[in-house]
């Protein structure tokens, strides 16, 4: 293999090209991305810029000397526009082309926006963040339309430089898909008690240029609006290649897309084996441990090893470090297995079926919920990993 191509040089695309030359790899390596920007940390985007806390200058992943190391060709600025796999050539924005024999996808999402004609902020690259806490001050009003961890941490850090911030939501609490209900209600609990004007259950018809108006009708004013509700797989360029889209790139337990394609990172869908599903998953580490698996299997494909890792997230919201493992959307049951709600300090397990598939902890050490990730990793029968009792929750 002469020639190999990573499109996308974020946190996923990185640790492939990282990944490559530390397995050997010789040949041309080109690192492809659409920003003007070496790769950059995507996490503190939301926390530590926009708050001021940090310069934008402490986010690139590795210095520069690192980069020139590696050998790369590398491209910036550059957006991907079409892939002929015939041919095996990756087509960019000024018309170029750059062949390859081996492909890494890691190309990431977009923001998703709401109808309306006034303005939006989104929080994905570090422009956008630094747009935002450009706007950002006491007495301003913001709007954030969606609870996720994104938008949930937007609101809190803005609440602490004295925005007035209302938060809508339109599940009946934040990450209500993901957590569960009681669990939600501890993260509501923390908004309202530092003044967020937490609106759950709640959709939004449009932005406008006074601020959101509800479903119902209701204007609610805001000085700038952030929408943060979901995003877009990055994978229009790939329409015509013959590979399989559908909400992402999708790939096989093994990350490949087809013959010398790998998927890694935030746009790609794969059969993780360890929980029996198709997952997408939109979180740093998984980026990064992605992209390492992809770039071992691209270049050993006869000892190409399963990709199956416990997923893992975390997020820090007002004085509550958040952390998660495994698996919990579409679970069937919920356990409080130390600690207390109502002190948000515990650790919450989640069944599906007759299995532990998740652990989330709120203000616990992180040696406690590591303890939890055994069983997730080993799919440990709920009757035995879970205390008889451990209070249920909804």
């Amino acid at each position: 293999m002469r020639r190999v191509v990573v499109v996308g040089a974020s946190a996923a695309g990185l640790a492939a090209a990282e990944t490559l030359r530390r397995e050997g790899y010789e040949g041309t390596l080109s690192l492809i991305g659409d920003e003007p920007y070496a790769p950059y940390d995507r996490p503190p985007l939301s926390k530590q810029i926009l708050s001021g806390e940090w310069s934008h200058e402490r986010l690139p992943l590795r210095p520069y000397a690192d980069l020139d190391a590696l050998g790369l060709d590398l491209r910036l600025g550059a957006a991907a526009t079409g892939l002929d796999t015939t041919d095996r050539a990756v087509l960019l924005a000024d018309g170029s082309r750059v062949a390859y024999d081996g492909l890494i996808v890691a190309t990431g999402v977009r923001p998703r926006r709401l109808p309306g004609d006034g303005a939006q902020h989104v929080l994905r690259t570090v422009d956008d963040a630094l747009a935002l806490r450009d706007r950002l001050g006491p007495g301003r009003r913001l709007v954030v339309v969606g609870a996720g961890f994104l938008g949930a941490e937007a609101a809190a850090v803005a609440s602490g430089l004295g925005a007035r911030v209302t938060l809508i939501e339109p599940a009946p609490v934040p990450l209500a898909h993901a957590v569960g209900g009681a669990v939600g209600q501890v993260l509501s609990r923390a908004h309202l008690e530092h003044g967020v004007d937490l609106r759950t259950g709640a959709a939004v018809a449009e932005v406008t240029e006074q601020g959101v108006r509800l479903a119902d009708g209701e204007l609610v004013e805001a000085d700038d609006v952030l929408v943060a509700v979901g995003s877009h797989p990055n994978t229009e360029w790939l329409a015509d290649s013959g590979l399989t889209v559908g909400d992402g790139l999708v790939c096989d337990e093994y990350s490949a897309a087809g013959p010398g394609v790998y998927g890694a990172g935030d746009v790609a869908r794969w059969h993780n084996p360890l929980f029996g599903v198709e997952m997408r998953i939109e979180h740093r580490t998984h980026a990064a441990e992605q992209g390492m698996a992809a770039a071992r299997n691209l270049l050993r494909p006869e000892a190409a090893k399963p990709f199956a890792p416990v997923p893992y997230f975390w997020s820090d919201q007002y004085d509550m470090r958040i952390q998660a493992y495994g698996y919990l959307r579409g679970h069937d049951e919920v356990a409080i297995v130390a600690g207390e709600l109502a002190q948000r300090r515990f650790i919450a397990a989640y069944r599906t079926g007759d299995r532990v598939t998740g652990v989330l902890a709120v203000g616990m050490p992180p040696g406690e919920i590591r303890q939890w990730r055994r069983s997730v990793a080993a799919g440990a029968p709920w009757d035995e990993a879970v205390p008889a009792q451990a209070a249920e929750v909804a």
